[in-house]
């Protein structure tokens, strides 16, 4: 049997690349979740694209330059609420199509990207701040 990671199955490196290049000029444009983000989206987009080549199976770039994700601890500055995570979702989802993934192998990288965004909230939106 010849198991391929999901990483290899949507096209390794380069449809990592094209997913993080189609998903940021979205969150930036995003009102919900733009203003969580700096000016120079660079750095990001950079850690980002690390961190979803280990997330999907690929080699561990993430845990080589910068450790252990530590996701949800590394988010908590931010007050991510259903609401924005959501908008993250919406974005990411516009950037899967643009970065060509179908079929099967979308759904299962929706699916962990959904998984995600709610393990990020960390705020009650109806909360008084």
């Amino acid at each position: 049997m010849n198991y391929q990671t999901l990483y290899e199955q949507m096209g390794g490196a380069e449809t990592v690349r094209r997913l993080v290049e189609a998903f940021y000029p979205r969150v930036q444009a995003d009102p919900e979740i733009g203003p969580l983000f700096p000016p120079d989206i660079t750095p990001v987009m950079e850690k980002q694209y690390l961190f979803l080549t280990q997330f999907f199976g690929g080699p561990a770039l993430y845990n080589e330059q910068h450790g252990h994700p530590m996701l949800r601890m590394r988010h908590m500055p931010f007050p991510i609420d259903a609401r924005r995570a959501a908008a993250w979702l919406r974005c990411m989802n516009a950037a899967l199509d643009e970065a060509g993934l179908t079929g099967t192998v979308r759904d299962e990288v929706y699916q962990r990207l959904a998984f995600t965004a709610g393990h990020m909230i960390n705020t009650d939106e109806n909360r008084q701040p």
